[in-house]
């Protein structure tokens, strides 16, 4: 099945490189650019793309608030982040709008590839540990920030809270399964389940849910 992608950025440059690069794969295509978040919401109706690679800075509309109205009109249609990392303040806003995860823009051609296909594939961009440090970062830094009640805490075991846990800190699920002496199969069925209860998509959202309720806080190790 061929991924079907659209490429977001303000520069058109840096959209017809990025363009150039996966339509040089045989499982992936572009079906549209767009230059900035009104344009993004225009042509994912018009294309209907399985990945929209999104920059955050651009003119007008935003790519964080794009991202927050395709999140609710376009819920299967997964957002990759496009990020200068330390420059953006706004990376964590956007995985907590609903982006699926983020790319770093100086990354190298397989890692593109690679992040589209995992974030097409329904997981999200959590396993690389620039991930783990750009959630910790953002995370230590928000002001204010305390946990927030939500009464979907309550329909988790505490096997599930163990495991919801340590998705959050970015392990995968053999590590997970090794952590807790559990089998990997298990860990599995304890991330479906918590997706399930919790009404999530991917990992990227369970580990938002998870530092919001306090279960993970920065730099913390399980």
């Amino acid at each position: 099945m061929t991924i079907r992608v659209l490429v977001a950025d303000d520069q058109p440059v840096v959209r017809m490189g990025f363009a150039a690069i996966i339509d040089e794969e045989p499982d992936l295509t572009v079906v549209g650019q767009a230059g900035d978040g009104a344009e993004v919401l225009r042509t994912v109706a018009d294309s209907r793309p399985d990945v929209v690679l999104m920059d955050i800075r651009m003119p007008g509309m935003d790519g964080l608030q794009a991202t927050r109205e395709l999140a609710a009109a376009a819920p299967a249609t997964r957002v990759l982040v496009l990020t200068t990392f330390r420059r953006d303040e706004y990376v964590f806003g956007a995985l907590r709008a609903g982006a699926s995860g983020f790319l770093l823009k100086d990354c190298e051609p397989q890692e593109l590839l690679d992040a589209i296909r995992i974030v097409a594939s329904g997981e999200g961009m959590l396993a690389p540990a620039v991930t783990r440090q750009l959630i910790d970062a953002f995370v230590a830094g928000k002001v204010g920030a305390r946990p927030r009640p939500d009464e979907r805490l309550g329909l988790l075991t505490d096997r599930e809270i163990d495991v919801l846990r340590s998705v959050a800190h970015g392990l995968n699920n053999t590590e997970i399964a090794t952590s807790l002496g559990i089998g990997t199969a298990t860990v599995k069925t304890h991330v479906n389940a918590i997706f399930g209860k919790l009404g999530l998509r991917d990992r990227v959202q369970a580990t938002i849910f998870a530092y919001d309720m306090g279960l993970a806080t920065p730099r913390t190790q399980t």
